[in-house]
């Protein structure tokens, strides 16, 4: 007979990985603006927030929404890393230097951890500014349509569930700020990474990627919104407002970027 809390784990390993599956097929079938928009949205983090909300009281959830906007603030050093590296590097390298610059910010931040206005202005300031410096980036398209090889979706399950399976086992040993930075780990970026690039290239791949910076920015903001309501209004009410930003945050993204331009006089 299956340990009740083996089962539980396991169900929440599976209900995770599929919620991330299932969001990034749907952005591989869309250019990089939509895949980019489709990737920054909370289906990893959000699947684990619902059962930490589950196990642990709104100071834990809001506590640990500070830890995911450090992890978040990070995802800039990956992506300035990357979009640079990829460029005329293969994945294996890119990849992994973009990720030990997430590691470095990462730790150097959550060293310090400081307060949640604080890390929104630093979010705001820092992704507005990659989003101008990787415009020359944000247009490249694949040559072709890339083929999906047979490991595609069970690597990629593999990952987010190992990820889920990780954050909700050691959150009552690692405390809520580094539960919080563990659930904000940049596995659908980095899995989009490894799974792109030697199907499209690093230049497509990067646009990708240049093209989740204002993605992140709501992001980063949601899990700021979080952080401020959960004790006063709950953790289901908090969670529930910071899916809601960024799923508005965005669809205005995706109106403006189809508003026609206005021709140079």
């Amino acid at each position: 007979m299956i340990d009740p809390w083996l089962g539980m784990l396991l169900l929440k390993m599976a209900i995770a990985a599929a919620i991330v599956v299932g969001c990034s097929l749907l952005a591989e079938r869309a250019g990089p603006l939509v895949a980019a928009l489709i990737a920054t949205l909370p289906i990893s983090a959000g699947p684990v927030y619902v059962f930490l909300a589950l196990e642990h009281d709104p100071a834990f959830i809001a506590a640990g929404a500070l830890g995911s906007m450090a992890a978040n603030f990070s995802n800039s050093g990956l992506s300035l890393v990357y979009v640079l590296m990829a460029q005329r590097l293969g994945t294996a390298v890119s990849l992994a230097c973009g990720l030990a610059a997430w590691f470095a910010i990462a730790f150097t931040v959550t060293r310090f951890m400081p307060p949640a206005l604080v890390m929104a202005g630093l979010t705001v300031v820092v992704f507005a500014g990659l989003h101008v410096l990787f415009r020359p980036y944000l247009g490249v398209r694949p040559a072709a349509p890339p083929g999906r090889p047979w490991y595609l979706i069970p690597l990629r399950a593999a990952c987010v569930a190992l990820l889920a399976g990780t954050v909700t086992t050691l959150s009552s040993r690692v405390g809520a700020g580094w539960s919080g930075v563990l659930a904000a780990f940049p596995i659908v970026l980095s899995s989009l990474i490894a799974m792109l690039q030697p199907r499209i290239g690093g230049p497509a791949t990067a646009a990708v990627i240049a093209n989740s910076a204002l993605g992140l920015l709501g992001f980063g903001l949601a899990l700021g919104l979080v952080h401020l309501t959960a004790v006063p209004l709950g953790s289901w009410p908090a969670l529930g407002l910071g899916l809601a930003f960024c799923v508005s945050w965005n669809l205005v993204l995706m109106r403006l970027s189809r508003r026609p331009r206005r021709p140079a006089p």
